[in-house]
């Protein structure tokens, strides 16, 4: 028998292992079909805008990589921190903007909270001035 903090990092494991495979479907499908999610809006990043279905969170990796130059693109996880259903990603993380040829990097934490096996809030607190000023012609 699992423990649920065991649980939330065997899902939140997969997260990672499917965002960075780059599979939209495996995504939508570990989403619940409402996502409490919160991203710091920031009208010129393109890729940044509400979401709360599974499809449309799972779509932000797609967008992110329409946006951005795959071959410039990092992150790197340093702190994985799980308590019950909930866990806390830290690291940083460094990019390219396509359409500017401008980088951006920062840190970031994200918080994830699973229920049933399946993400329920996705919270991700980043560097958006550095990634504003990188989309800005």
């Amino acid at each position: 028998m699992t423990t649920t903090a065991e649980d939330t990092r065997s899902t939140v494991q997969e997260f990672l292992r499917l965002r960075l495979a780059g599979d939209t479907e495996g995504l939508t499908a570990l989403f619940a079909d409402e996502v409490d999610w919160m991203l710091a809006e920031n009208p010129v990043v393109p890729w940044i805008r509400p979401r709360s279905t599974a499809a449309e969170c799972a779509a932000q990796g797609e967008e992110l990589a329409r946006y951005t130059v795959s071959e410039d693109a990092r992150a790197s996880v340093d702190t994985f921190l799980v308590d019950g259903a909930d866990a806390v990603l830290m690291g940083h993380l460094a990019g390219t903007v396509r359409a500017t040829g401008k980088s951006f990097s920062g840190p970031f934490a994200l918080r994830l909270t699973v229920k049933n096996g399946r993400i329920t809030r996705h919270h991700l607190y980043e560097n958006s001035v550095s990634i504003a000023a990188a989309c800005t012609p």
